[in-house]
């Protein structure tokens, strides 16, 4: 392990969170908000500070940076974001337990929505704008950022291809352009500019530039954290509209969007996984619609809130208008399966996402046609192109650790005594990243009630989501930090 070279690039990641830090003290200063401010201005003093230490003590390093220095600076870079994030949150006292400080700065910063607020309102200006903020920061990832601004000096072999792939969600990391930097720049362009696109027709929505932005920062980095304590129920239908799009569009893999800009329409078109979520969201809403018309007054109420609703569960977002926890069994069962399904491979959702549950279903059809046919040689393609064994074996593997990971959690948070309801959504809300769950976690509920011991296994469930479980395993075993020879 290269010790010195990952001690380097998380002083990097302290000290880049600081910086981001500034915009939230500002408006507590504005504000008034004398305790905030020096919530915030001990956390930035204290975070440079940590951050240049690191940096000094690790200024002679040998540049050698492989898959393992990848996995962990991913892994580690998360959970020392989160302690840092969390900081302002404790000192201020406006969430006084370390462990629900350390909780709700997980929850945004991994794009989750699962909050242990009870009042939200109650919150000072400040701390709203660094929680809602925590989402966009993670939606994209702080990793991918770090790529794009880094000197190059700073890169090593194989640094930039590590560290994507660690923290960029979905089956495989696809190149962009050859340069991996330049790939990470191209990323965060398009998300920046989808989110001052959603910004600005939140705008036009009467909304305040507070509000606004808040909001734009939960949509685009499809995390949940509102403002207000019912969520987005008492905004205006073209407020909620406007959040429905912008979430879909956050679900889609962001290369279609580049695929876009170079005019290739009919590749876009023609994408099997952008079909897939495209396809699950309009028959979701056909169903549901169907199946909850006697609960609203019209049809296109209907259409609207379900069309709402299942949006926010397949992107993972967890914004809520209404509380769908009193639907019909039918169509809660649709909202769970597609907590499981989530968004795109590439896109700022969480979830087991639509590029694997494609493989799988095209790995299942080509296994069950070898059984027919021992003698045939047969690929697994996706949108045209051969999908190489070891990814399809890399697909296996996190599907076990995906159900193992889900069957352990599930069994420790039933140690609560709470029903199984609430205890089997709360783990398929937190490790897909969703947020809102069913029954004691649904849209009208919280976490707050959960033991120390639960919120710690949802804390580790989150970050495993987040980051494609890998990086988390990688980060808590031994064998890891043995020192390379």
């Amino acid at each position: 392990m290269n010790y010195k070279m990952v001690g380097r690039f998380m002083s990097l990641v302290v000290i880049t969170e600081a910086v981001f830090m500034l915009p939230a003290w500002i408006i507590s200063i504005i504000n008034g908000e004398d305790v905030a401010a020096t919530a915030f201005a001990i956390s930035i003093i204290g975070s440079i500070i940590a951050g240049m230490v690191v940096l000094f003590l690790c200024r002679k390093v040998e540049i050698r940076f492989y898959a393992r220095e990848g996995l962990v600076s991913a892994g580690l870079g998360w959970l020392i974001m989160s302690f840092v994030g969390c900081m302002p949150f404790f000192i201020s006292g406006e969430i006084p337990a370390f462990v629900d400080a350390y909780f709700e700065t997980v929850s945004g910063f991994t794009t989750t929505g699962a909050s242990i607020l009870t009042d939200v309102e109650a919150m000072s200006k400040g701390m709203l704008y660094w929680r809602s903020f925590t989402h966009w920061l993670g939606g994209m990832g702080v990793m991918v950022f770090l790529l794009a601004v880094i000197p190059a000096s700073e890169k090593g072999s194989g640094f930039t291809m590590h560290l994507l792939r660690a923290e960029s969600p979905g089956p495989n990391v696809g190149k962009l352009v050859p340069r991996m930097r330049q790939t990470a720049t191209i990323l965060y362009m398009l998300y920046i500019a989808l989110t001052m696109i959603c910004f600005v027709f939140l705008l036009i929505g009467d909304m305040s530039p507070f509000e606004a932005i808040c909001t734009a920062y939960g949509t685009a980095g499809t995390g949940g954290f509102g403002i207000k304590n019912d969520s987005m129920a008492s905004y205006s239908v073209y407020i909620q509209n406007v959040c429905t799009v912008f979430m879909i569009l956050f679900g889609v893999n962001f290369t279609c969007y580049y695929m876009l800009l170079l005019g290739k329409v009919k590749d876009v078109l023609k994408d099997e996984e952008l079909r897939l979520y495209l396809g699950l969201i309009f028959s979701s809403v056909i169903l549901i619609s169907i199946n909850t018309r006697s609960m609203f007054h019209s049809l296109g109420e209907t259409v609207q809130q379900v069309f709402f609703q299942v949006a926010t569960i397949i992107t993972t977002t967890g914004f809520a208008t209404t509380d769908f926890d009193l639907w019909p069994t039918f169509s809660k069962a649709i909202l769970i399966i597609l907590m499981f399904c989530g968004a795109s491979a590439g896109s700022t959702g969480g979830g087991f996402k639509c590029g694997r549950i494609l493989l799988l279903f095209k790995n299942l059809q080509r296994n069950l046609h070898k059984t027919l046919n021992p003698q045939k040689v047969l690929v697994v393609r996706n949108n045209g192109q051969v999908v190489s064994e070891k990814v399809l074996d890399n697909l296996n593997t996190y599907l076990i650790a995906y159900v193992m990971i889900t069957i352990v959690s599930f069994l420790i948070i039933c140690l609560d005594g709470k029903s199984l309801t609430t205890t089997m959504t709360s783990v398929a809300a937190c490790f897909n990243n969703i947020g809102p769950g069913l029954d004691g976690v649904g849209p009208t509920c919280n976490y707050h009630n959960f033991s120390v011991l639960s919120k710690i296994v949802l804390i580790v469930d989150m970050l495993a989501g987040r980051l494609e479980i890998f990086p988390i395993m990688i980060l808590l075993s031994k064998n890891t930090w043995k020192k390379l020879g």
